[in-house]
C-alpha cells in the first residue's frame, strides 16, 4: 500500500486509539457530573474547532436542510452524547468488561449495515476482519458481572456506537471532516446542557478540581478534536466498514493504559487479545497484501474478494 492508501487506516487507529486512552481519564472524572462534563468537552472542544471549520462552512451547512441538520442532532444525541450515557448507566450494575464487548461488535454491524443501506452486498474480507476484531475485543476486556438492565445498557452503547459511523455517511461528503466534527461538537454541548439539567438539575455543573481539569482538557483537545477530525478523515478515505474495523483498538489502548493509573493490568489475555484485534484489522482494512500472496486463479480470473480490494 502506497502512502495515499495508507493515510487513512493510519488517521483511522490515531482516532481509536486516542479514544481508547481517553478511558483513563475517564477514571479520573468519576466525581464530576456526568453531563456536566460533557458539557465542558464538547463546547471548548466546538470553540477550538471553529477557526477550522473552512472557508464557507455556514454556507455549507445551510445546503444541509432540515433533514441534514435532524441528521446531525441525531448523530451528537446517539453517537455521542447517548453512547457515553449509555456506557455509565450499563456500568452501575454490569461490570465495565461488559459495555465494552457490545461494542467491540460495532465493527461486524456495520460491516453488514453500511452496505445494505448503500443498496450493495457485504464485503467477506470485511466481514471477517471484523469477527476477528470482536473475539479479540472480547479477549481483552473479558466478561464480567451484569444484569438484564446491565445488557439493555450495554445495546444501547453498542447502538450509539454503530450510529457514530452509520449516521455520519450522508454527511460528511458536503461538510467534510472538520466541519463536521465542529458541528456535531456544537449541538453536543447543547445537547448534554439539557441532559444534565433534566438529570442533576442545578448540579448538573461545578467548577473541576486541577485533575479534573487537566482530564476534561485533554478529552476535549485532544481526544475530541484531534480523535473526531481524524477518525472522520479516515473514514472519508477508507469508508464506514473498514474504519470502523480499528474501533478494537479503544479496548486494546484503554487497557494497555489504564496499569499507568492503577485501575488495571495487562496480561496475556490481554496480549493474545490485541493480537487478535490487529490480525483483524490487518485483515479487514486491506493492508495485507492478499493480492500478492494469493495471486490469481486459474484462466486469469481474479477471486470476488480480491476484485472487491481493489475497489478501495
Amino acid at each position: 500500500m502506497n502512502t495515499t492508501t495508507t493515510r487513512g487506516p493510519l488517521l483511522a487507529a490515531l482516532a481509536c486509539l486516542l479514544v481508547g486512552g481517553s478511558f483513563t481519564a475517564n477514571s479520573l472524572l468519576g466525581d464530576y457530573p456526568y453531563a456536566g462534563g460533557q458539557f465542558l468537552r464538547y463546547a471548548l472542544a466546538f470553540l477550538l474547532l471553529v477557526p477550522f471549520a473552512g472557508p464557507g462552512a455556514w454556507a455549507r451547512l445551510r445546503t444541509l436542510g432540515a433533514g441534514g441538520w435532524a441528521r446531525l442532532a441525531l448523530l451528537a444525541a446517539v453517537g455521542m452524547v447517548g453512547f457515553n450515557l449509555a456506557v455509565l448507566a450499563a456500568e452501575r450494575t454490569a461490570e465495565p468488561a461488559v459495555p465494552g464487548v457490545f461494542v467491540g461488535c460495532a465493527p461486524v454491524v456495520v460491516a453488514v449495515v453500511v452496505p445494505l443501506l448503500d443498496g450493495r452486498r457485504p464485503q467477506r474480507i470485511v466481514f471477517f476482519g471484523a469477527l476477528f476484531v470482536a473475539v479479540g475485543a472480547f479477549t481483552v476486556q473479558g466478561w464480567g458481572r451484569t444484569d438484564a438492565a446491565g445488557i439493555a445498557f450495554s445495546v444501547c452503547a453498542l447502538a450509539g456506537e454503530v450510529g457514530f459511523a452509520v449516521l455520519a455517511v450522508p454527511v460528511l461528503r458536503p461538510l467534510g471532516p472538520r466541519l463536521l466534527s465542529t458541528a456535531v461538537c456544537g449541538i453536543a454541548a447543547v445537547e448534554s446542557a439539557l441532559a444534565g439539567l433534566l438529570i442533576d438539575g442545578s448540579g448538573w455543573l461545578r467548577r473541576p478540581d486541577a485533575v479534573e481539569t487537566g482530564a476534561l482538557l485533554w478529552q476535549a483537545a485532544v481526544v475530541t478534536v484531534v480523535g473526531f477530525v481524524c477518525w472522520y478523515m479516515g473514514m472519508q478515505r477508507i469508508g464506514a466498514e473498514r474504519a470502523t474495523l480499528f474501533s478494537g483498538l479503544i479496548p486494546v489502548a484503554a487497557a494497555c493504559t489504564a496499569p499507568l493509573v492503577g485501575t488495571g493490568s495487562y496480561g496475556a489475555a490481554q496480549a493474545v487479545g490485541s493480537a487478535l484485534v490487529c490480525a483483524g484489522v490487518a485483515v479487514g482494512s486491506g493492508a495485507l497484501p492478499w493480492r500478492a500472496r494469493r495471486g490469481r486463479v486459474p484462466g486469469g480470473r481474479q477471486r470476488a474478494s480480491e476484485r472487491s480490494l481493489e475497489r478501495v
